[in-house]
């Protein structure tokens, strides 16, 4: 009598099973609801208090540092302070990102002031931001919808001078991209995060985007009003070296969220796409001792399925959740105190990640195999 192989077993030459490999791309099992029902009931409950708390927690450090680099003004610690400031903002655009998800409070006051303050604080327009931020999670995934790190499509690819490809592609670049995505987004699409008439925004959200960009002028005339009293070059040591440090740890950490897994993950068009299997293929990644400074953002497939989780649930939700996921549930690979493993995976992706097929409705990355050789 035939033994009947499980689904994920086929049959070799010689009869015995062997394991298919996983893919990635296959529907899941499971349905979302199944998942937020696996997730404890005060994983979605928001204390204003404690979220408070985190922002006073990050401000006093921040304060404590700006205190410190100017009581010693030593260039043997200058570039501490930087990696620590850098790293601080870092901190701070996360929790006005959980403002911008409405994971902060249940108060819509509170999270736009909380936003708006911290955003602004360190040069990010937070109403733009949180509208396109919202349209990335809500596509996630979709190569035509997605709003971050969108893969440029064969043809759209072609059409770029070859100096922009390679830019594209080429460590630091990539990684210093933020300010200019804000104010003009990625190649192929329009728009700008400071414009109240951008394609980005609904008519109804034009008042947001005026008062989120007045703000950002406002820090911005801070900052060279603070120049003129200190020095531009002193202002540039506490603030313009920090801020730069800040947009690359953003780079860093949205871009691996979405690519440079060791398993190539799939991005879907039309009817394969789905908000379910759009945020299952994002990817949880350990920053070490940074994991804690920068309120757990690793733990990121279960804050993107349900953005509505504080950060400081992500990774017990993530736990209670790993038995539905299976093998959908990537683990992060371990890391040190300092995440130096995600150099190899942000390499190897800019090395291999070029491009996605202009047409088919479940797409992989392809490589350009002629782009750093002349």
């Amino acid at each position: 009598m035939a033994i009947p192989l499980p689904a994920s077993a086929t049959a070799t030459a010689n009869g015995t099973a062997a394991l298919a490999p996983f893919d990635p791309s296959a529907p899941p099992p499971f349905r979302i609801a199944e998942i937020r029902a696996a997730i404890p009931p005060h994983c979605w409950v928001k204390s204003p208090w404690r979220s408070l708390l985190y922002v006073l927690r990050d401000l006093a450090v921040v304060s404590a540092l700006i205190a410190a680099a100017v009581f010693f003004d030593s260039w043997l610690l200058w570039p501490i302070y930087w990696v620590a400031q850098g790293t601080m903002f870092w901190a701070i655009f996360v929790l006005g990102h959980d403002c911008g998800h409405g994971s902060f409070s249940n108060s819509t006051a509170l999270n736009t002031l909380v936003g708006l303050v911290l955003h602004s604080s360190i040069l990010v327009p937070y109403h733009g931001w949180r509208i396109s931020h919202r349209t990335h999670h809500q596509n996630h995934g979709n190569v035509e919808k997605d709003e971050s790190w969108v893969p440029l499509t064969k043809k759209t690819y072609k059409q770029l001078e070859r100096r922009t490809r390679i830019l594209r592609f080429t460590l630091p670049f990539p990684i210093l991209a933020y300010p200019f995505y804000l104010m003009w987004r990625s190649p192929g699409k329009k728009g700008s995060h400071f414009n109240p008439n951008s394609d980005l925004f609904a008519p109804n959200e034009r008042k947001d985007i005026v008062i989120s960009t007045s703000c950002w002028a406002l820090m911005a005339a801070v900052l060279v009003y603070l120049s003129f009293v200190f020095g531009p070059f002193q202002i540039f040591k506490i603030y313009g070296v920090p801020y730069w440090i800040f947009v690359m740890w953003l780079d860093l950490v949205t871009y691996l969220h979405h690519h440079g897994h060791e398993q190539k993950l799939p991005w879907y068009r039309g009817e394969e796409w789905s908000y379910l299997r759009g945020g299952l293929t994002t990817v949880d990644r350990d920053y070490g001792l940074f994991n804690n400074i920068h309120h757990d953002i690793g733990t990121h497939v279960i804050h993107h399925l349900f953005p509505q989780i504080p950060h400081y649930h992500l990774v017990e939700a993530t736990k209670a959740a790993k038995g539905v996921l299976g093998k959908y549930y990537r683990e992060p690979k371990k890391s040190g105190p300092l995440p130096i493993h995600l150099i190899e995976n942000l390499v190897n992706s800019f090395r291999e990640d070029h491009f996605v097929s202009d047409n088919g409705n479940i797409v992989f990355y392809q490589t350009d195999p002629y782009l750093h050789h002349h």
